[in-house]
């Protein structure tokens, strides 16, 4: 309250034309900064998607159905863009962020404050979601935490392969779809094809996500982000669910952690090798084009990088 009305004395005293000295309370350490908004929109864009499951799970299709999912989930990132998209980047996902350091978009020293963050924000996120759905969970599944099964519940919260899924299969569907999720950011931001209009980048990133669930999501639910998948499976293991969560699937906890960095490298390097590394100096192109291109351009700084992911 009491931050409140400074600030609205500062308006006063600026409307009035008075000289104010505006409080300082600006967190001057990047990586606090950088950490702070990395966690916050981790977990906007957590709630809104595990929030989306628990209520197609719990509400049995009486209140959406695979779609929601998908929607919850894109409609999630493009928030979380719009949260922290200026401050981190709005990775938010740690196959990103291990993306963007082998490119050298990002420092490596800033790497394991991006995990660290996505971390948070997921545990948070499904800790939220587990309490606000709390009775509807325990209700649909007569307080019996399952991870499979008819009334399983642990889906809600991190992704589980299909039952005709193997592991090698499940890996490379995890390898694919975090390639097309990186190969289509690059192209996103790239400056000299066709990036997003500034300012529509939440909106375009949350597209692709969804594009992704309701393309390549029955496997094994999507997940393309590490830290996505493990944090929330850590949080079931303690809430109720038990050590199932790693054992179920022939033991898939794994594949969501290790192959989507992997995908994401060679998404990325693939649009980089047959693309990107091919674009003709500006100097080289038409008047025209060069104007044209400068007028779409919207600079990407390196820790202003609106790489939203997903999931």
């Amino acid at each position: 309250m009491k931050d409140l009305v400074q600030s609205v004395e500062l308006g006063v005293s600026q409307r009035k034309g008075i000289k104010a000295t505006r409080p300082k309370v600006w967190l001057k350490n990047e990586l606090v900064r950088v950490g702070l908004a990395e966690s916050l929109c981790t977990y906007v864009m957590m709630v809104f998607g595990l929030g989306s499951v628990a209520q197609v799970v719990t509400g049995q299709g009486a209140f959406g159905q695979y779609l929601s999912i998908n929607l919850g989930f894109g409609l999630g990132v493009a928030m979380g863009i719009h949260v922290g998209g200026k401050v981190s980047g709005a990775h938010m996902n740690a196959a990103v962020s291990f993306t963007m350091c082998t490119f050298g978009r990002l420092t490596w020293r800033m790497f394991p404050v991006y995990v660290f963050a996505q971390l948070l924000g997921s545990f948070l996120a499904a800790g939220t979601v587990y309490a606000v759905y709390y009775e509807a969970i325990h209700d649909y599944c007569g307080g019996n935490l399952t991870v499979t099964g008819v009334k399983a519940t642990a889906g809600i919260f991190a992704t589980y392969p299909a039952p005709y899924l193997s592991l090698l299969a499940g890996f490379i569907d995890q390898v694919f779809g975090t390639a097309m999720l990186l190969l289509c950011l690059m192209a996103l931001s790239d400056q000299k094809n066709k990036p997003a209009a500034a300012g529509s980048e939440p909106v375009a990133v949350g597209l692709l996500v969804l594009l992704i669930g309701i393309s390549l999501g029955s496997n094994s639910g999507y997940a393309i982000n590490p830290t996505r998948d493990i944090a929330p499976r850590v949080f079931t293991a303690i809430a109720g669910w038990g050590a199932d969560v790693f054992r179920s699937g022939n033991g898939w906890w794994w594949v969501p952690l290790v192959a989507p960095p992997i995908g994401g490298v060679l998404g990325a390097g693939v649009y980089k090798a047959l693309v990107e590394m091919h674009h003709p100096p500006l100097s080289e192109q038409g008047g025209g084009l060069v104007e044209e291109l400068e007028e779409e351009t919207a600079p990407l700084e390196k820790p202003k990088n609106i790489f939203g992911s997903t999931k």
